[in-house]
């Protein structure tokens, strides 16, 4: 009778686990699904608009930049163990680096824009505190690209920790390359900074190139 009386209150507390957690998860799915349809909106409205000049279309990605994705989370996911042992310096001056590459690249990615839209696919539960959020990209006369978003809910709303696109992560991606350069340098920090500030000048330095027949019709 016990063991019966035991099975029955399991059920009963199981019954109501399942009613209070699911109302919940809806509720942050649908958060996320909103989190991310809004950033696919402002970058179409905002950074991907024709006409722009490269300096404004780089002031607008990088406020959307900061301000959707973690930054300080990102950095640790890609510099994994390295992380730990730069130093507060260090740290600082590669987050810096990372956000001014993501900025050249993706400005000149919107610069490219032919009428991508965005649909949510599907929302998922990932790991404790995130949610991934499966999306496709369609394009134009081409293939649709499948991107998978994950994000985490702070004290902010949500961010983005790291983006998969056709399954490849952007986060780990880079923390392949980013240890190969480090381990090439002797295992120092260093060696990946020095690396990304000549990455970045020579961003620069396309990104003036690129911007000068246009000045120069303009004139």
């Amino acid at each position: 009778m016990m063991s019966r009386r035991f099975l029955i209150a399991a059920f009963a507390a199981t019954l109501a686990l399942f009613t209070v957690a699911l109302p919940a998860q809806a509720d942050a799915n649908a958060d996320a699904r909103a989190f991310i349809q809004r950033l696919a909106d402002t970058a179409m409205n905002t950074v991907a608009v024709k006409g722009l000049s490269d300096d404004e279309r780089a002031r607008r990605f990088r406020t959307l930049f900061v301000d959707t994705f973690d930054l300080p989370e990102i950095g640790k996911l890609v510099l994994g163990r390295y992380w730990r042992v730069a130093t507060p310096e260090q740290q600082q001056e590669f987050l810096r680096l990372f956000e001014e590459i993501q900025v050249y690249t993706w400005t000149k990615r919107f610069r490219d824009y032919s009428g991508e839209t965005l649909d949510i696919l599907a929302l998922a539960p990932e790991g404790e505190n995130d949610v991934l959020v499966d999306s496709r990209i369609k394009r134009e006369r081409l293939e649709p690209i499948n991107v998978a978003w994950r994000v985490r809910k702070s004290a902010d709303g949500f961010k983005v920790l790291d983006i998969k696109v056709e399954g490849a992560s952007m986060a780990f991606t880079h923390r392949s390359e980013y240890a190969s350069v480090i381990q090439g340098a002797g295992g120092q920090v260093e060696g990946l900074l020095a690396a990304m500030r000549k990455k970045v000048a020579q961003m620069q330095v396309e990104g003036a190139t690129a911007a000068a027949p246009s000045a120069s019709k303009a004139n």
